[in-house]
């Protein structure tokens, strides 16, 4: 069951130590947020694992939910609470049945099409994006929209949270168009403020 709207995906790159995403993580948890997905495409396993373990503990002491991009294997080696695929990973259903069901899934989007793929495949909930212009979504090409977004929540009924761009001046127009949620990286954790900024975000997905 998918209760959270607010989903801090994690990004090492934004900081010069580890140990200062770390921090800003845990100012985030401070502000009450609820679930975080550990994001690290480009780390070993032996390091992602290590990480994971560290980021679960942090989780578990603000009672918050762990999600882990792709990696079921460390999802389940550490406890994780979910797993998040993208569209090149393995899809929903091989990974539930891998899981025994104990893991939330969570898809990646970018389009009607797969959004509706994933609905069918058995995910939880999912992202679609990149709604808004943001670096670290330029690959996936232009920016879809609201109206993608729109047409999203007409053919699903899974839970859609937005992603790409979301600035706390975007947080009306996308919930106002049906999104359920949204999903952040650099709104968050390159904030002046991390603690107050998270906040402010809770307080407009009220």
């Amino acid at each position: 069951m998918i209760d959270f709207k607010l989903y801090l995906i994690t990004d090492r790159n934004l900081f010069n130590a580890q140990c200062s995403l770390y921090l800003a993580i845990e100012d985030a948890l401070k502000a009450g947020i609820k679930v975080i997905q550990l994001r690290e495409k480009d780390l070993g396993t032996r390091d992602l694992l290590n990480m994971a373990y560290m980021m679960r503990d942090l989780t578990e002491q603000y009672n918050a939910r762990l999600f882990i991009n792709d990696r079921v294997d460390i999802a389940l080696a550490v406890g994780a609470d979910g797993v998040h695929l993208g569209q090149n990973s393995m899809s929903a259903r091989p990974v539930r049945k891998i899981s025994g069901n104990k893991l939330l899934i969570g898809v990646s989007t970018h389009g009607i099409d797969e959004a509706i793929e994933a609905e069918k495949d058995g995910a939880d909930f999912i992202t679609l994006g990149p709604i808004y212009q943001t670096p670290s979504k330029l690959k996936y090409g232009n920016p879809i929209g609201i109206d993608t977004l729109r047409k999203v929540k007409s053919k699903v009924s899974i839970p859609v949270l937005a992603i790409g761009g979301i600035k706390v001046d975007k947080v009306k127009e996308v919930t106002e168009v049906g999104a359920d949620g949204i999903a952040l990286i650099s709104a968050i954790l390159t904030a002046e403020n991390i603690k107050e900024t998270t906040e402010e975000f809770m307080r407009l997905l009220k």
